[in-house]
C-alpha cells in the first residue's frame, strides 16, 4: 500500500453486545502485521475519505490479527455504521498502530476503569498486566448487561477475581463508587481510564485530590460537547516547503483551508482526541484545543492538531 497504509481483509465479524461488533483483520498479503503495545489504536480507512480510529483489544503477543470492538453510534458521523456493514472477506486499508495511551514503564500496580466501549484499550492492558504478573484491579461500567462487551471473556478469564462489573440499571450497591477512587491511590500505583467524556471527567475529578498527575492516564473516544474555548478569529498559515501563505477564516479549520489548495491531511475524530492530524509547527504559537497532546507538548508549541486547534499568533508555519 502507499502512504504507509496496510491492506487488510476482514477475517470475521461477530456481535459482542447490543450495538457492538467485533471485527478481526489480517493482512491481505498474508504477511505478519506490525507489532503493537497495549493501548494502541489504528486508523481505519473506510472509503470516500472516511477515516475512523479504533483501539486494539486483543493480546499484543499475537500480531497475526488486529481485533476491534466498535459501537454503532446513533446519531453518528457514518464511521461506525460503515464498520458494522463489513463482512468476512471485506477489504480495506489501515494505518500502522499508534499509541498515545501506553502503560507506564514502571507499572506494577494499576487501577483501570472503563466506561462502555472504552473497555477496548483497557482489555488489552489487563491481558498484558496479567501476563506480566502485575497487580491490577479493573472496574467496568455499562448501561446494562446486554450492552456490556467482553463480559463472558472477562468473567471466564484467569484474572476474573480482579474484575468488577457495574451496571447503570442495577442496584445502587453494585454501582461504581466514584469517591472511593481518591482513597484507592497508593505509592507506585497508576490509574487508567477510558470511556465517555462525562465518565472520565467524574473519575479524574475524584482522583485529582490524591493521585499525582503523572500517574493518571486517559484516552478519549468522543466528547459529549464541543469545546468552549476562546472566540475564533482569522489567522495566517504558511506551508514551510513551498512558502505558500493562506488565511484561515474564523469559520474554517486549518485542515479545511489546506484542503482548498490540494493539501490533504488525514483526519479521524475531527475533535482533537485521536492525534491522526498532528502536524509539526516551525513558527508561531498554536491555540491548542485538543485532548490528546500532553501539557508538556502544548507548552513546547512545536506541534498541533490541525483539525480543531487554531493560532494565538497572527502566523503559524507548518512543517509541511
Amino acid at each position: 500500500m502507499t502512504d504507509g497504509l496496510i491492506g487488510v481483509r476482514v477475517l470475521r465479524t461477530r456481535k459482542l453486545a447490543e450495538e457492538i461488533a467485533a471485527i478481526e483483520l489480517a493482512r491481505e498479503d498474508g504477511e505478519p502485521l506490525p507489532s503493537f503495545t497495549a493501548g494502541s489504536h489504528i486508523d481505519v480507512h473506510l472509503g470516500s475519505g472516511l477515516i475512523r480510529q479504533y483501539s486494539l483489544w486483543n493480546d499484543p503477543s499475537g500480531a497475526d490479527r488486529y481485533c476491534l470492538g466498535v459501537l454503532r453510534e446513533e446519531p453518528g458521523r457514518g464511521g461506525s455504521h460503515a464498520v458494522h456493514k463489513l463482512q468476512s472477506g471485506s477489504r480495506l486499508s489501515i494505518s500502522p498502530p499508534r499509541n498515545r495511551f501506553e502503560l507506564a514503564p514502571d507499572t506494577g500496580d494499576s487501577l483501570l476503569l472503563a466506561g462502555g466501549i472504552g473497555i477496548t484499550p483497557i482489555l488489552c492492558m489487563v491481558q498484558v498486566l496479567h501476563a506480566r504478573g502485575a497487580e491490577f484491579e479493573l472496574h467496568y461500567c455499562a448501561r446494562s448487561p446486554g450492552r456490556m462487551a467482553f463480559r463472558d471473556l472477562l468473567m471466564n478469564s484467569d484474572f476474573a477475581e480482579r474484575v468488577h462489573l457495574h451496571f447503570d440499571d442495577g442496584p445502587d450497591e453494585q454501582k461504581l463508587d466514584i469517591p472511593s477512587i481518591a482513597r484507592a491511590h497508593r505509592p507506585g500505583r497508576h490509574l487508567y481510564v477510558c470511556g465517555p467524556a462525562g465518565f472520565m471527567d467524574a473519575v479524574l475529578e475524584a482522583a485529582a485530590s490524591t493521585w499525582p498527575s503523572d500517574t493518571m492516564h486517559k484516552e478519549h473516544f468522543t466528547l459529549d460537547a464541543e469545546p468552549s474555548d476562546s472566540e475564533d478569529r482569522a489567522f495566517r498559515v504558511r506551508v514551510a516547503s513551498t512558502g505558500e501563505e493562506l488565511e484561515v477564516p474564523a469559520d474554517r479549520s486549518v485542515v479545511e483551508t489546506l484542503a482548498g489548495i490540494g493539501i490533504e491531511i488525514p483526519t479521524s475524530c475531527e475533535q482533537g482526541i485521536c492525534g491522526t492530524c498532528i502536524t509539526g509547527v516551525l513558527e508561531g504559537t498554536p491555540d491548542h484545543r485538543d485532548y490528546v497532546l500532553t501539557e508538556e507538548e502544548h507548552a513546547a508549541n512545536d506541534q498541533m492538531t490541525v483539525c480543531c486547534s487554531r493560532a494565538l499568533s497572527d502566523l503559524i508555519v507548518l512543517d509541511l
